[in-house]
């Protein structure tokens, strides 16, 4: 059974196109892997609400990694897809690394030995329930900053002088990766967008 699992892991893995992924893995040294591994773990666990893919991209780039947000969310995806098939199937390190060997034979041996120690490790705190998957099917607000700016100028007029709003939501979508979305208002928009928050407040009250 488990060995039929981590088969069909391995054939869903192709969809990530999982040969490029284990090449940009390539580049990312021992300690950083790690930490991208813990993370996704503690992901996985419901510790936190995402991999905040612009703050660990920033890192690695500081590091000397060069990386960007694109090449980072695929590799996210990868290694959550492995770890959650895992977890789903009871996979010990070894049925993990034996099952899956076509694809564990593409990673580099650094980044072998970072997922089999860390599942070795935390493997078994992992409890991917049904109730936990279905909950991750939708993207959670994890933090809301707003700005009030000026419109000064614009390609149709020289002088617009009108104030507007700002929102940028941080997201952490279901497949794991903390996304930032922004928005741009102008105030009778954002009054609007504030009277059905208002609106929504006023009903859960009564709940």
């Amino acid at each position: 059974m488990a060995a039929r699992a981590a088969r069909g892991g391995v054939r869903s893995l192709e969809a990530f196109d999982f040969g490029s992924t284990a090449d940009i893995i390539q580049l990312i040294p021992q300690d950083l892997f790690a930490e991208l591994c813990e993370r996704i773990i503690q992901h996985l666990n419901c510790q936190i609400p995402g991999v905040d893919t612009v703050e660990l991209c920033q890192k690695f780039q500081a590091a000397g990694v060069e990386m960007n947000v694109a090449d980072l969310a695929k590799i996210i995806n990868v290694v959550s897809f492995l770890f959650s098939t895992a977890a789903k199937n009871n996979l010990s390190v070894e049925e993990l690394t034996t099952g899956m060997g076509n694809v564990i034979n593409m990673l580099p041996k650094h980044a072998v030995q970072v997922i089999r120690q860390i599942w070795n490790e935390k493997g078994s705190s992992i409890s991917v329930s049904e109730d936990a998957r279905n909950m991750a099917t939708m993207g959670q607000v994890i933090d809301i900053q707003w700005k009030l700016g000026m419109a000064v100028s614009s390609d149709s007029c020289r002088s617009l002088k009108y104030p507007y709003i700002t929102i940028t939501l941080k997201v952490a979508q279901p497949s794991g990766q903390i996304m930032s979305k922004c928005l741009e208002m102008t105030i009778p928009q954002f009054q609007d967008f504030f009277r059905h928050f208002k609106d929504m407040a006023a009903v859960l009250e009564t709940v």
